[in-house]
């Protein structure tokens, strides 16, 4: 299993155990979906659960949420355009910086790429919520949840360069 963590503050953000691709070779698509936690019971993975689950389902003190926010323990935060725009330059410095130190042959795809898929995201910003990782350090990764064409299949992006790979 191949886990991805933030190359700047550690933060565990995601693995290959849910489906992902990489688009643009800037930034990687991982696909969610909601499951069903319950206090003190298994957790459901997003199987098509049997009516007898359903009905479970619906118990006191059961919600719903994102299968890779919750596994990864990721936070919700919130942006206006502004304000995302003010972090985004201050993390692609870092990231940049970082790179510098670690792939230095890697900088230049990442400027470019970077700049043109922030353009992408600034144009469809009411469409994003926003994750930070668990340590909820401001220096780190925020991640942008947003929903398939059909409106009901979550995704999050995370920056290609701004992970590191970590073979489990």
């Amino acid at each position: 299993m191949l886990l991805y963590s933030d190359i700047l503050v550690g933060d565990e953000l995601f693995s290959d155990a849910f489906p992902m691709k990489t688009v643009d070779d800037i930034v990687y698509e991982v696909d969610c979906s909601m499951i069903t936690v319950k206090p003190g019971a298994d957790i459901d993975i997003g199987a098509n659960p049997s009516a007898e689950e359903q009905e479970e389902a619906l118990e006191e003190g059961a919600k719903s949420v994102n299968n890779v926010v919750y596994s990864f323990r990721l936070q919700s935060t919130s942006f206006d355009k502004k304000s995302y725009l003010t972090y985004l330059k201050g993390y692609m410095k870092a990231v940049k910086e970082k790179l510098s130190e670690t792939a230095p042959d890697e900088v230049a795809a990442f400027e470019k790429g970077a700049a043109a898929y922030a353009k992408k995201i600034i144009a469809n910003f009411k469409d994003y919520e926003f994750y930070t990782g668990e340590s909820m350090n401001p220096d780190g990764m925020v991640a942008l949840l947003n929903y398939r064409e059909d409106g009901v299949t979550p995704y999050l992006t995370f920056w290609k360069h701004g992970t590191k790979m970590i073979k489990l």
